[in-house]
């Protein structure tokens, strides 16, 4: 898209982080919002950040279906049109496969990868009614390699990689362009929103988030901003993040060998860990 300016952009998971960041942004460029998020709170904070911006907002549970079919038409109602669509509410689950129950599992994958399907069914009518469109996917480095102790997050990424890959080739002559986006570590709140399996102990927990806080080097605005610029230049992968390239580097020229040398990069980033949590460790094992 060449402009902003007057487009309609909706945008999923706006009550913080990243949703939050793009909401800034891309009313600075003079688009209408139609912010959607679970937590009607922090949603209206959003709201309150805008200023005279045109935005109205949602609360909407994107795991269900017939509550995105309803926002859609509402959005209808309220715009007339959607022109943008980011696709970017989601949340993490710690613990190993053997630590996280079915439900958690699932639980994850309604909100990460058929959150991304109900939004794609039910907003893609208005989208390719415009002259110009995007749709804007939010992966993660996760969906480009899977680490131990994120089978949940992980499958739910790839799945979101290539469901946009697909569609994105079946909408090739229509006027909908579209970004497939897998950001790095971004210094959001979703570590420490993400649930713990099941069979996690409180250490994994705190161990978990403690590298999170290590890695996560790039701020909400500036991955807002990068995704911004990739709609701008219909970019159709998106990178954010110094790691994210190391990463997409690494998994490239090395796709064997690639998880065991980043989960070592990871290791020698971790904070050191406490004697006293090194035995517990010990002790389980």
């Amino acid at each position: 898209m060449k402009t902003l300016k007057n487009a309609v952009a909706v945008v999923t998971g706006a009550g913080s982080g990243i949703g939050r960041a793009l909401a800034q942004n891309l009313a600075a460029k003079g688009a209408q919002l139609a912010l959607a998020d679970v937590n009607s709170a922090s949603l209206e904070e959003t709201r309150s950040l805008l200023g005279s911006a045109e935005a109205r907002t949602y609360v909407v549970d994107v795991s269900n279906a017939s509550a995105v079919e309803s926002f859609a038409a509402r959005v209808k109602q309220d715009f007339g049109r959607a022109s943008v669509l980011i696709n970017n509410a989601g949340v993490a689950l710690y613990g190993t496969f053997a630590e996280i129950t079915l439900e958690e599992f699932d639980w994850l994958f309604r909100i990460n990868f058929y959150g991304v399907l109900y939004g794609c069914k039910f907003f893609l009518p208005l989208l390719k009614a415009e002259p110009e469109a995007h749709l804007v996917n939010i992966s993660s480095v996760f969906g480009l390699i899977g680490p131990a102790g994120q089978t949940a997050y992980a499958a739910s990424k790839f799945a979101v990689r290539g469901f946009t890959q697909a569609l994105s080739r079946e909408l090739l002559e229509t006027p909908v362009s579209v970004s497939c986006v897998h950001p790095g570590g971004i210094r959001t709140r979703i570590a420490d929103n993400a649930r713990a399996g099941a069979a996690t102990r409180v250490g994994e927990q705190t161990q978990a988030r403690e590298r999170f806080d290590q890695v996560a080097r790039t701020s909400p605005e500036k991955a807002a901003g990068v995704i911004v610029n990739g709609i701008l230049h219909k970019k159709a992968r998106i990178l954010i993040g110094a790691d994210a390239y190391q990463i997409d580097f690494v998994q490239r020229l090395l796709p064997v060998r690639s998880p065991a040398l980043l989960a070592k990069l990871m290791e020698l980033k971790a904070p050191k860990e406490k004697p006293a949590a090194k035995q517990e460790i010990h002790t389980r094992s």
